[in-house]
């Protein structure tokens, strides 16, 4: 995906490219950083060893043929959580062209990286596109979290969107480790599983390396599946462990969201960074 120029259009263009690195005492802070909307940080701060930043777009949200490039890289030995303070929204295309969301994390000998945003929410005839790709080395760790809803429940928007198109790589000292690749688009079958487990299904998707997976509670999280959450798990190779998940609802997401962060940090005998805001 290339970037936009900084407005285009009806369309913004924006980039955000921040570098983590570690300071001699031990600190991880941000050494480079550079962002232009609809992309906007706020201020660190740390907690249980953890640089917590969150990322937010000032603006309502994606719109037609709005573009963000993201690029994070996370220095040798440093660590850092990223959130959102808000769900992501993407809005109906009026013109056709779809939003894009081109990210990059790059993670370090020896450092951490957590991204946990809020919900994805697209709008009904919202078309997106994402694109991400994570580089770890052999001792890094990572939790990567997503959170796909089907819409506006409450607006009895549900999988009433255009198109959204979904692209992953994960590579483990230039090796491919994971990849994905799906389209979700109403007509066709791409939704029918979703929509079999639960009418209007919350998907989520957890990728867990290093650190986090040493102490796998693979039979806490089956004791988490009830009648308003379904999940599977299992090993991938180079050390990478992998959650899907769908939800019957919003709630029921939330609190699976919680529990499965908490079992994960607990495992690796570490306490969560706190968000500066709620996830239960």
């Amino acid at each position: 995906m290339n970037p936009l120029p900084a407005v285009c259009g009806t369309a913004l263009g924006g980039h955000l490219r921040l570098c983590c690195s570690l300071r001699p005492d031990g600190a991880s802070y941000i050494s480079r950083q550079d962002f232009r909307v609809p992309v906007h940080i706020g201020k660190g701060h740390p907690d249980q060893g953890a640089l917590v930043l969150n990322i937010a777009n000032p603006t309502a949200g994606f719109f037609d043929g709005d573009s963000i490039d993201t690029n994070i890289v996370v220095d040798a030995g440093a660590n850092l959580v990223l959130s959102t303070p808000a769900a992501s929204r993407v809005y109906r295309t009026r013109s056709g062209t779809a939003a894009a969301n081109c990210q990059k994390f790059s993670i370090g000998e020896g450092a951490f990286l957590e991204w946990i945003p809020e919900a994805f929410i697209p709008h009904a005839g919202a078309s997106y596109r994402q694109s991400t790709q994570i580089d770890l080395e052999e001792s890094s760790s990572l939790l990567f979290f997503e959170w796909l809803a089907p819409g506006r429940v409450a607006s009895g928007e549900i999988f009433a969107f255009r198109k959204l198109r979904w692209e992953f790589d994960l590579r483990i000292a230039g090796r491919l480790t994971a990849r994905e690749r799906f389209c979700l688009q109403p007509g066709d079958e791409s939704l029918t599983a979703l929509k079999e487990a639960f009418p209007a299904a919350h998907y989520l998707s957890v990728y867990a390396a290093g650190c986090m997976t040493k102490n796998w509670p693979g039979h806490e999280f089956d004791a988490l599946a009830n009648d308003d959450a379904r999940l599977g798990h299992g090993p991938l190779d180079g050390g990478v462990n992998v959650i899907r998940a769908l939800c019957r609802d919003s709630l029921a997401a939330r609190r699976l969201l919680a529990n499965l962060r908490n079992l994960l940090y607990s495992a690796a005998d570490i306490r969560p960074p706190s968000l500066g805001r709620s996830i239960n």
